[in-house]
């Protein structure tokens, strides 16, 4: 397609699908789910380790139990305990079609409570993800539900809340169902960055562009490529009225006025999530901590309900003359920022040269080094790099075999891969059990039993890093805050976890030979008092039993009074 020039646009091989009219959802049907006024720590699509953020956070004012309400009429259909991710989490099916979602709650409404209390002591199981019939726990408009709190993977108190299709359980952003959060504030621009489209986004990587307010807009000086074929990414936030720094709800690219990319965060499903590596430069958000954003498609991106202009923003210049970009940002009340500059090709800038040794998006790949093997799936990759796989010296006692540097953790993966290692030296059958892949992220570790495959051990991951195998013979261990046999005047009882390698995978607690329910909170397990243990019961024993990632078995023995 010629434009302007002899300008060209290289079409997307995708064309996304959008929903940009609010009224396509119903307006004030749902009601707020605090009885405080609503106010955002986090919108719908604002960029998080790995995946969008899926919902509202909302601000608690740095407390917990408030009570948390029905947004609108319906029935608990389903409730989550968990250790990480939305920990007690209720969720409330309505006639209209859809579903709310309220995540970190401290505890649930007094029958629902009792419910899943005694569910926990009939399975033995304090984790748990019941589903409930529409006649079990019906709900109204207004009803309390649960209590607010900071339970799973949660930084601090607030109310995570969402909005799901019923049928295809894809996320909607709430903000297009009406709420009133007063809004005057329109995206901050802070950042400007072309890349090199003849290679990966990844090498050379990004060009950053000083960007200075020109009255009501933004703008640059006139930038200068250096490429043929260039690509944008902007970082902005959206601070609205109320101080955080929220995610990007809309963006456009023009091209000498010509629409050439947008996206529009509207809906998004959890199984399409992780594309989120593949939307932001990941680069920098790994390793700065900066959310700067595509104005592009990458070629391994396959999210649905995002790019609606049909084109996938990778701009072919063909001539030195100057063109216009314009940058269009928007939150969901519609408050705007622009961003207008100008771009010219420098035909006489030197010629980069890039390894043809690449990993492809779209193309599995098989790669091996004397010692390990790593299998990549066709969708494993959202860009090409130059993949890099070396093996370095074990580097403890504990290791039995190199460490295998995989590329490096500022490049995403989108699904799992598996990796092989063979140990250094023969290990006995009962070693053999005792074998732990160790991974290293950087600023994070994960450890995986393996399953042997011949004479090498196979895992699977979905991040980068430095992995080695380990023989973990350590056992995990709880340690009490309290003496042997003393009297407890506290509510609960507080056991610290330790796992020298990897994490306690199995715990089970027994009150004087019965099962007793210990909450998982981060790496410690606690107990609320409750009619299992009543007050003036005697010296009661307490048999704890950890099992650590490498299947190491561990019983103790606590004794106390209450």
């Amino acid at each position: 397609m010629k434009l302007f020039h002899k300008l060209t646009i290289i079409v997307c091989s995708f064309i996304g699908i959008v929903i940009s009219a609010q009224n396509n959802y119903p307006q004030n049907y749902f009601r707020n789910p605090l009885n405080i006024p609503m106010q955002l720590a986090a919108n719908f699509g604002a960029v998080r380790s790995n995946h969008f953020h899926m919902g509202l956070d909302l601000r608690t004012n740095s407390q917990e139990n408030l009570p948390v309400v029905a947004a609108a009429d319906g029935y608990v259909s389903r409730i989550k305990v968990e250790r990480y991710g939305f920990g007690n989490a209720v969720y409330i099916t309505h006639p209209n079609g859809y579903t709310t979602v309220y995540a970190h709650l401290n505890k649930y409404f007094p029958g629902l409570e009792d419910y899943v209390k005694e569910r926990q002591y009939k399975d033995e199981k304090w984790e748990q993800d019941i589903n409930f019939s529409p006649s079990q726990f019906p709900v109204t408009k207004g009803q309390t539900i649960a209590l607010s709190g900071n339970t799973g993977g949660s930084a601090g108190p607030h109310l995570h809340f969402e909005i799901r299709d019923t049928k295809t359980e894809e996320c909607i952003n709430p903000l297009l169902f009406g709420f009133n959060i007063p809004d005057r504030m329109a995206p901050a621009v802070s950042g400007l960055y072309w890349y090199d489209r003849r290679f990966s986004t990844y090498e050379p990587g990004a060009n950053g562009v000083a960007v200075k307010k020109a009255g009501s807009a933004y703008t640059t000086d006139i930038i200068q490529v250096t490429s043929p074929e260039i690509s944008f990414a902007v970082k902005a936030t959206d601070k609205a009225n109320q101080g955080f720094s929220l995610g990007i709800y809309q963006a456009e690219l023009l091209l000498d006025g010509r629409l050439i990319y947008s996206f529009s965060i509207d809906k998004v499903s959890y199984d399409d999530t992780r594309y989120q590596n593949g939307c932001i430069d990941y680069i920098r958000f790994s390793r700065d901590k900066m959310s700067i954003q595509h104005l592009s498609a990458l070629p391994g991106v396959k999210l649905k309900n995002y790019n609606s202009s049909g084109q996938n923003g990778i701009i072919h210049l063909e001539d030195d003359s100057i063109h216009s970009i314009e940058i269009i940002l928007k939150d969901v009340n519609g408050n705007t920022s622009k961003l207008v500059t100008k771009i010219r090709y420098d035909r006489n800038s030197p010629q980069v040269t890039s390894s043809d040794k690449l990993v492809k998006p779209n193309e599995g790949k098989i790669i091996r080094t004397e010692n390990a093997e790593i299998a990549l799936s066709k969708n494993a990759v959202y860009d090409a790099m130059n993949f890099k796989m070396s093996e370095n010296p074990a580097f403890n006692a504990q290791s039995i075999s190199n460490t295998i540097v995989l590329q490096t953790s500022y490049i995403p993966v989108h699904d799992k891969y598996t990796l092989k290692i063979k140990p250094n030296r023969k290990l006995s059958s009962e070693e053999k059990n005792k074998v732990v892949m160790l991974f290293d992220y950087g600023n994070d570790r994960d450890a995986v039993k393996g399953k042997w495959s011949g004479d090498r051990v196979e895992a699977e991951f979905n991040r980068f890093g430095t992995a080695v195998l380990l023989l973990d013979e350590n056992l995990p261990s709880v340690s009490a805050g309290w003496k042997e046999g003393a009297l407890i005047g506290s509510s609960t009882l507080r056991l610290k976890g330790t796992a020298k390698v990897g994490d306690i995978v199995s715990f089970r607690a027994e009150l004087d030979g019965k099962w007793l329910r210990f909450a998982r909170v981060k790496d410690d397990f606690v107990y609320v008092f409750d009619e299992k243990c009543p007050k003036g019961s005697g010296l009661h024993t307490l048999k704890v039993t950890t099992i650590n990632t490498a299947g190491n078995t561990n019983t103790q023995t606590f004794t106390f009074q209450r």
